[in-house]
């Protein structure tokens, strides 16, 4: 699969680049944007899938997150794909900011018109990890991922649904009982459908009730301030509840920040060298 580099940008002696590609799951072009670390240019690498949230692009976590010191130092190739199909013309697709275009919640699509193009599930899973692996230095069987709100949702989904897969997740500010709050509603309703019972494939605190996979150790930092936290958009209680049950350890920490639109990157950057080590301890053993 032909790869376009879009940019490349020397950042602490590795390279901070971008391309586009064709996706045969999307149906349309699609770009992300890859920290290759010094080591890449020796040996190969683990790697770690970084998901955005609702309204970004490949461009927010590269260009505000300063992730890419400590992503040097532990060796570590870092991906950031987009978040959703883009230009596909599809009635509707533009009309909402937690909906369609930049929303796509890492789900596979049932639904009329969105099931042609919405496939961020497995994108995410299948096409764009065998993209990397084909073009770039990578060791295959070392992979984490972890991401903010709609992507947080997203990491914490794949990798419960995938046991051994990705060696860690963690998260910022996650949407973790979709089924129950308003962005999940909306957005699984019109992409699943209206049976509710097939949103929990798709449910963090659904998914983690039944998970008897490899043992996964989880970060989640979430700011105290955060007026989605408030609303009941996150519900990271939900989660920790069910975790708690399960036995399966969470690093859940509250942080004295608020974490909602642009500013949300201040926060991120804030505590983004723990999640790297977090990740790094796992990929490097």
């Amino acid at each position: 699969m032909a790869l376009k580099q879009v940019s490349s940008n020397k950042c602490f002696e590795g390279f901070q680049k971008v391309f586009e590609h064709d996706s045969a799951e999307l149906k349309c072009k699609m770009k992300f944007g890859i920290y290759l670390p010094p080591k890449a240019e020796t040996g190969k690498c683990p790697v770690l899938y970084w998901l955005s949230g609702l309204t970004c692009t490949e461009q927010n976590f590269i260009t505000k997150a300063g992730f890419q010191q400590a992503a040097a130092e532990h060796g570590l190739i870092v991906v950031a794909p987009d978040t959703s199909p883009r230009g596909c013309n599809i009635e509707g697709e533009d009309e909402s900011w937690d909906f369609g275009t930049g929303a796509g919640f890492y789900v596979d699509a049932t639904e009329d018109p969105w099931k042609t193009n919405y496939r961020m599930y497995s994108y995410i899973k299948d096409e764009l990890p065998k993209l990397i692996n084909a073009n770039f230095p990578t060791d295959p069987e070392r992979m984490s991922i972890f991401g903010h709100s709609m992507g947080g949702h997203g990491a914490l989904i794949l990798a419960l649904k995938n046991p051994g897969k990705y060696k860690s997740v963690s998260a910022f500010a996650p949407i973790c009982n979709p089924i129950q709050c308003q962005w999940g509603k909306k957005a699984l309703g019109g992409y699943l459908g209206p049976d509710a019972s097939k949103w929990e494939a798709y449910d963090a605190t659904q998914l983690v009730k039944t998970y008897s996979g490899s043992r996964l150790d989880i970060l989640i930092d979430q700011g105290k301030d955060d007026q989605f936290l408030s609303a009941g958009q996150l519900l990271p209680d939900n989660f920790i509840a069910a975790c708690t049950e399960r036995k399966i350890p969470v690093v859940f920490r509250l942080q004295q920040a608020s974490c909602f639109c642009s500013p949300c990157y201040f926060f991120i950057a804030s505590f983004i060298n723990d999640h790297i080590r977090h990740h790094a301890k796992y990929l490097n053993a």
